[in-house]
């Protein structure tokens, strides 16, 4: 019910920014949308979140940007400044329902996922 937008793979140069998007098909919304990461050999973890208000891992505070387009449901992420270690494969996430004691930047929080999209960062 998460439907990813664009091409599969997306590499770029250090540097160089990307923007990711992906479409909420649940029916009744979402209360927070996500984006997530997951490089070889390493655990899933959560990059930016947006629920009523927004969330970004530390290691992407200042570069990345997550938005919510509720016209057309869509939550975007924008990434400025790619690095090498932020290569892994993306996801998006919803969550339908309220968050009041967990992380939103906890997969474990989320439902429904999108398929990944393959992010590269050359040195």
């Amino acid at each position: 019910q998460m439907q990813l937008q664009g091409a599969g793979e997306n590499s770029v140069q250090a540097g160089g920014s990307l923007r990711l998007s992906c479409a909420d098909e649940n029916t009744h919304g979402s209360y927070c949308l996500g984006w997530f990461r997951q490089a070889p050999g390493k655990e899933r973890e959560g990059v930016a979140a947006i629920c009523r208000s927004t969330y970004y891992a530390d290691s992407v505070k200042g570069r990345f940007t997550i938005s919510r387009d509720s016209a057309d449901n869509t939550v975007h992420l924008q990434m400025n400044n790619l690095q090498p270690e932020d290569t892994a494969n993306y996801f998006c996430a919803s969550r339908p329902t309220i968050l009041v004691f967990g992380s939103p930047l906890s997969p474990t929080e989320y439902s429904y996922w999108g398929q990944g999209t393959q992010v590269t960062v050359s040195s």
